[in-house]
């Protein structure tokens, strides 16, 4: 006899679930495979700055090993210990907002393309006087990337963010060992996890760093992991989150919702606002949910639905905004948070000013488009639900 799912005797009803699943994150696969394409390696040899652009100049902390390739720096396999890095970032001001333009060759143009113009290592023991040269900036922004990501793609991604939003505050990449490669989930998810005491250490870090007032983290995707298990680490350590760390933002959090509540539970009542965004269109999302086997990932909840309702309910402090119906970036939809010029102006505007979202912020008429870099100037509404995941529907 032949085994059977737990859906049918003849598996036909896996076979239909496993093609709608193809059809829909099709997509996925085709996007993914034509980037890994079309980018060149070595994006990250420095050059020249130019005059006429912007920088952003960050520092850098890995867990991955570093790289003998020129322009790679760090790879996708784990290194000993946490590396720090001093790493600038030129960004041209002829683009749209949340947009990123990648060099096609090696090296970049500055006038058109993102490039690096210095990398210069940071010993460990340096750290603390780094963030004493955070040029008087109180508030540190904490940046976590997400699965299938390379390190010179985390790092434009971030700079592209911090540029977009006009984050006033000190950007800090923490990148782990992301091998870069869609098939690659498994193997991601242990290196994110191998990281996350890492994660822990360099927060730990800022939080002592008496010209830090406030730090916030913000996490994409599979990052959420690490990012949200180095704060509970903090918070069983120390008997509660460091007062510090004031808001930690979850992108198209790649997490077990029952798992998340745990975690936001063992971190006590001294915690920090965490903000959630969401889309039930991510297609990046619904395939890990079919490798998870049909666990719903958070950041894929629909909080109109009373089960999901459920499983946050009691859980003060948490603010989910809902971006299912935006259109921005390519079909994956994975990156809404900072492709998306209505999302990038609320984390710049509201949330790295420490301050919460409400339905007003949402359904308030933005910025003119302009104020935000991009060269149109109507204005935009933002077609973003809130949610408070303590209150009832």
């Amino acid at each position: 006899m032949r085994p059977t799912s737990g859906t049918g005797h003849d598996g036909r009803a896996d076979r239909y679930s496993f093609g709608r699943l193809l059809r829909r994150v099709g997509p996925l696969l085709a996007l993914a495979l034509a980037g890994c394409a079309s980018a060149p390696s070595g994006m990250l040899v420095p050059v020249a700055p130019a005059p006429g652009t912007d920088r952003v100049d960050m520092l850098a902390a890995t867990t991955r090993a570093p790289s003998n390739e020129a322009g790679v720096l760090y790879s996708g396999e784990r290194g000993d210990g946490v590396s720090f890095s001093n790493i600038v970032v030129s960004i041209p001001r002829q683009r749209e907002v949340g947009t990123i333009q990648l060099p096609r060759s090696v090296p970049g143009n500055p006038a058109t393309d993102f490039v690096v113009t210095s990398a210069s290592p940071v010993a460990k023991s340096d750290l603390a006087s780094w963030f004493r040269m955070t040029g008087g900036r109180k508030r540190v922004f904490v940046f976590v990337h997400g699965f299938n990501t390379p390190f010179d793609r985390a790092v434009f991604r971030f700079a592209q963010l911090t540029h977009d939003a006009d984050a006033k505050a000190a950007p800090v990449l923490f990148s782990w060992p992301s091998r870069g490669h869609l098939l690659d989930y498994s193997r991601d998810f242990d290196n994110a996890s191998y990281s996350r005491s890492d994660l822990a250490y360099l927060l730990k870090t800022a939080a002592n760093a008496p010209s830090v007032g406030e730090i916030v983290i913000l996490a994409h995707s599979m990052g959420s992991w690490p990012a949200v298990e180095a704060v509970r680490q903090l918070a069983l350590e120390r008997g509660g989150v460091p007062k510090k760390i004031s808001n930690l933002i979850l992108a198209s959090p790649d997490l077990d919702v029952g798992v998340f509540r745990r975690q936001v539970e063992d971190m006590g009542p001294q915690r920090p606002q965490i903000t959630l965004f969401v889309s039930q269109n991510d297609r990046a999302l619904q395939l890990s949910r079919f490798i998870s086997r049909g666990a719903t990932r958070l950041g894929g909840i629909d909080l109109t639905r009373d089960e999901y309702q459920q499983q946050l309910a009691g859980l003060s402090g948490i603010t989910v905004l809902d971006l299912s119906a935006i259109n921005a970036g390519d079909r994956i939809n994975h990156d809404l948070y900072a492709a998306s010029p209505q999302a990038v102006r609320l984390i710049g505007d509201r949330l790295l000013q420490g301050q919460v979202i409400t339905d007003s912020d949402a359904s308030a008429p933005l910025a003119a488009a302009d104020a935000l870099g991009s060269a149109a100037t109507l204005l935009v509404t933002a077609p973003i639900r809130v949610f408070d995941a303590a209150s009832p529907r």
